[in-house]
Formats: C-alpha cells, structure tokens, sequence
C-alpha cells in the first residue's frame, strides 16, 4: 500500500522558516522522482517543487529561490526547507510522487503564516 505522511508544518510569522519531512512507503522510492504540492483554502492544489532521481530539483516561479526540496533515499524520506515565509505560503502541504498517484494523497501538514 502507498503511504505518504507529512510533518514538521506549524504556526509562524512572516518572513520565518520551517521545514517539512515526509516519509514514504510501499513504492520503489529510489527511482521515483517526488514532489511537495500545496492547497490553500478555496484553491486547487498546486506543485510547489519537485526532485528526481538524480536530486535535480524544480520549483514554481512563487517560491523559488525560498523554498529548497532534498531526499534521502536511504530513509525514504523528502524535505522541504521553506523560508521567508509569506501570508501567500498559507496552505495544507503534501507529498507524492511526481507526476501524483491520485488515489495516494496523504492528510498533509497545515502551514500558516500569520504575525
């Protein structure tokens, strides 16, 4: 069974840092590229970043050069080191493969950015 489970989000002020951990389960980790995506309320959820194999990452134009993905292939785990975090960060962050196994969403860690 597919499982992804997301942690480390939290409450903190814009301009603040945090980093999310996600661990993997029950794929081949090691020769699938995965993503970070994110939900904001009333909005579809997006890709934020994503790393494949060779650990080449991507970004999307708002958080790029803020925002660093990494894995550990050994742990089956990705990381998502977020700074300077802004009110527009505010969202439910997932993980997953990249391109998403849609039925495999997990329950995502909720990000907020608020003084």
């Amino acid at each position: 069974q597919v499982q992804f489970v997301e942690s480390g989000g939290g409450l903190v002020q814009p301009g603040g840092s945090l980093k999310l951990a996600c661990s993997a389960s029950g794929i081949s980790f090691n020769i699938r590229s995965m993503g970070w995506y994110r939900q904001a309320p009333g909005k579809l959820r997006e890709v934020v970043a994503t790393i494949n194999t060779g650990g080449d990452p991507t970004y999307a134009d708002p958080v790029r050069g803020r925002f660093t993905i990494s894995r550990d292939n050994a742990k089956m785990t990705v990381s998502l080191h977020m700074n300077k975090l802004n009110a527009g960060d505010t969202a439910v962050y997932y993980c997953n493969q990249s391109p998403p196994i849609a039925s495999s969403w997990g329950q995502g860690t909720q990000v907020t950015v608020s003084p």
